[in-house]
């Protein structure tokens, strides 16, 4: 079974190397690295790992830990393709077929920014309703979205009283940026976590602006 795990570690040589190391006397094989976030000599890497059955994802964290100045964000199961650098491609489909681009980017979004959902909403003067969603994404009709319309990306607390209970049971961490424009909204859901860093809430945001000139050009 397959595993992301987020981990805060020393930015210098030979930490990420001694992550895999210890993950590999467990018997897990790295998948993936991608770097989340480096400043103030920190980096957070986001890890595909793969752990062979009847293991305990908990012995990920105790073997990340083992390292000194390592700290595990979290873990949780993961599925599907790896696609953490498909902006460009993404963005070509979107041009390709603009009719269809607003369904496009919106199920491509999880797979690029490693969420679990996305829908984009539109609120005018009869209220809010969704214009498109990827596989998974939750129904939003009934829900009241006082961060609309929104006029920056940002990060959103699920533990707002607007959160149905259902989000937070999940422990689902939340990011919105505007596409194009404050009153339309593209909204990404991550349950289980890890939580969305500012440089993922920028590339989030810079994906958004593009792929609204294409669609509004």
């Amino acid at each position: 079974m397959s595993f992301l795990i987020r981990v805060q570690l020393p930015d210098s040589p030979g930490t990420l190397g001694a992550v895999a190391s210890a993950l590999g006397r467990i018997g897990a094989d790295i998948l993936s690295v991608d770097v989340v976030e480096r400043g103030a000599g920190v980096a957070v890497d986001d890890l595909v790992v793969e752990l062979p059955s009847g293991r305990l994802p908990d012995m990920l964290i105790t073997a990340a830990e083992s390292v000194e100045g390592v700290e595990v964000d979290a873990v949780r199961p993961y599925a599907g393709v790896l696609d953490t650098h498909r902006e460009l491609e993404l963005v070509e489909e979107v041009a390709a077929e603009p009719k269809d681009g607003l369904i496009t980017f919106t199920e491509g979004v999880p797979k690029i920014i490693r969420a679990g959902w996305a829908v984009v909403i539109q609120h005018d003067a009869s209220g809010t309703q969704p214009l498109a969603a990827s596989p998974a994404a939750p129904e939003i009709l009934t829900i009241d979205l006082p961060f609309m319309p929104l006029a920056k990306a940002t990060v959103l607390d699920g533990e707002e009283p607007w959160v149905p209970e259902t989000w937070r049971e999940l422990g689902t961490e939340l990011a919105a940026t505007p596409l194009g424009k404050p009153d339309r909204v593209l909204l990404v859901g991550r349950p289980g976590g890890p939580m969305f860093r500012a440089a993922e809430v920028a590339r989030l945001a810079h994906l958004a602006g593009i792929i609204a000139v294409v669609l509004d050009g």
